[in-house]
């Protein structure tokens, strides 16, 4: 039987950046991301319902 292949795809977690400066509790997103693409860790423009507007949400661990 053939090895099995790594998975190039993660499930990562987006988190607003603005709401942290505030002190505010930040909103957080889950997606998927291609590692081998994609090596540097993303940055998105989400919608924050505490702040109520879109913001830059950056990927966490």
């Amino acid at each position: 039987m053939a090895k099995k292949k790594k998975e190039a795809r993660q499930v990562i977690t987006l988190e607003c950046t603005e709401a942290r400066a505030l002190g505010k509790s930040p909103s957080r997103y889950s997606t998927m991301k291609n590692k081998k693409n994609t090596p540097k860790r993303l940055e998105l423009k989400k919608y924050n319902p505490h702040l109520r507007r879109h913001t830059i949400h950056k990927e966490i661990k």
